[in-house]
């Protein structure tokens, strides 16, 4: 019998972060041309300031509470929930309780082809 390499561990989201008090720890999970999966664990009151990015992004919400702005619209998200900031907006991230996500950015085929 051939034996195949194992690419992956079966593991829980909310497990690759720990939380650390008064910071935001973050792990990239995939990371490819096409886009990458990010994990974070946000203590409570910590934040992102607003910014864009040339991508859209999903966030969805593992564990705990955040406030998200996009665009200047309040949107309040708890576990289970999810959010799609599209690119070039301008977003922030302030977690109202200790807080994991996962990020997801999708990036453009056009924009792809740029970053060769």
């Amino acid at each position: 019998m051939e034996q195949v390499e194992t690419l992956f561990v079966p593991k829980k989201l909310a497990a690759v972060v720990e939380y650390q008090r008064g910071t935001i720890v973050s792990r990239t999970v995939l990371d490819k041309k096409s886009g990458s999966v990010t994990v974070f664990a946000f203590d409570k009151g910590q934040g992102l300031s607003e910014h864009t990015a040339p991508f859209d992004a999903l966030v969805y919400i593992l564990k705990g509470k955040v406030r998200i702005t996009v665009s200047g619209k309040i949107f309040s998200l708890k576990a289970g929930e999810m959010l799609v900031m599209p690119a070039n907006k301008p977003h922030g991230v302030e977690a109202t309780s200790r807080m994991k996500m996962m990020l997801v950015m999708i990036k453009s085929a056009s924009r792809v082809k740029k970053q060769d």
